[in-house]
This record gives C-alpha cells, structure tokens and sequence, in this order.
C-alpha cells in the first residue's frame, strides 16, 4: 500500500490542528496553511522516503504551531504516531517561541547540527516548500513580500542560505540535496 493509514491519519490530524482548530493561512495570505505541510510529505514522498519520515513532514508544525487551548505535545504525537514519529517532529520545532527571532533562529541552527538523516529529510522539504513559495510570490510582488516577516530581507535570507548549507554540509546523500542547492542559490539571487 501507497498511501497508509497512518499517512491518512497524519493528514487528518494536521487539518484538524492547522484549519479546524485555528484557520490558519500561510504568513500575509489568505491561502490555507495546511498547504504547507501537505506539500512537505509530497516532497518527502516523491523522494522515496519512508513512511514515518512522510508522516513526520506532514506533521512537521504540529507541535510548534499549535493553539495553547488544542496543544500538540510530543506525547500525543508518540500516542497517535509513534516515536520515530513524534522525535523527528520534536527535531525540527522551535520550542523558544519567547526569545527573539535572532536568538531561535541561532538556537536551530545548533540544533540541526545534531539531526539524524531523517529529520534533515524533514527539514529539507519544510526549506523547500518554504523557499519556493516565497521564491514564487517574490516573483509575483517583489520586496514587498519580506514584509510578512519577523525580520528584516538581509537577515532572512542569510538564516534560510546559513540552514541549507548546514544541511548540504552535513549530509551528501540526501535526495534532496539538489534541490536544496538549487532554492539555496535562487535566494542569493534575491539578495
């Protein structure tokens, strides 16, 4: 079987913590969130990875991005998932939402130093769901698209350029790599 039960599940469960829950939209749009990570298991699946890292990309902003009054855990998510599952979504969540942006950005860039080759895959096809996205709208609407923002066009784009490099860095046979290189010099273009 293809598409799992799990994966069905996963998806279930990121509609409900995303759209139902919260209605949430894709920063500055009106386009609905749970775009976002449903294009991350594609990704993931188009690069042949296993089902728990597929389900993990689907779930991947569970536990950031979820309303205090629904709050997704990592003990929910092992529940429901497993902990293959919920350890690869913990990787790649920033838990010091109080510090500023600077500071958690520097904060995950320590921690990717540190994943396992499937929360790099994770990470990967969250960078490249991202970067295209906004490659895309910057395409569309020019600067004006950093103003959606927590921080300034320089110091976003370098974070974004600092996290692909880490990661092509750090592994050399990740599927993804390519595209990685790819979104990674298309931002430097932007600069």
């Amino acid at each position: 079987m293809i598409y799992t039960s799990k994966m069905q599940r996963a998806i279930k469960f990121a509609i409900k913590t995303h759209d139902l829950y919260q209605k949430q939209t894709r920063k500055g749009k009106g386009t609905a969130y749970i775009t976002h990570p449903l294009t991350v298991g594609f990704i993931l699946a188009c690069a042949n990875a296993p089902e728990d890292v597929i389900v993990a990309g689907i779930l991947h902003d569970t536990i950031e991005d979820s309303i205090e009054s629904k709050k997704v855990s990592y003990e929910m998510l092992h529940e429901r998932f497993g902990e293959s599952v919920a350890d690869m979504v913990q990787s790649v969540s920033e838990t010091s939402k109080g510090l500023s942006w600077e500071k958690r950005k520097e904060e995950a860039l320590r921690h990717i130093e540190n994943f396992s080759h499937e929360s790099f895959l994770v990470k990967s096809a969250d960078i490249i769901s991202n970067t295209s996205e906004l490659i895309d709208d910057h395409a569309r609407y020019g600067d004006e698209v950093f103003s959606r923002f927590n921080a300034p066009k320089e110091k976003f784009l370098d974070n974004y350029i600092k996290v692909i490099e880490t990661i092509v860095a750090k592994w050399d046979e990740n599927p993804l790599r390519e595209d990685l290189s790819n979104v990674g010099k298309k931002l430097e273009n932007l600069k």
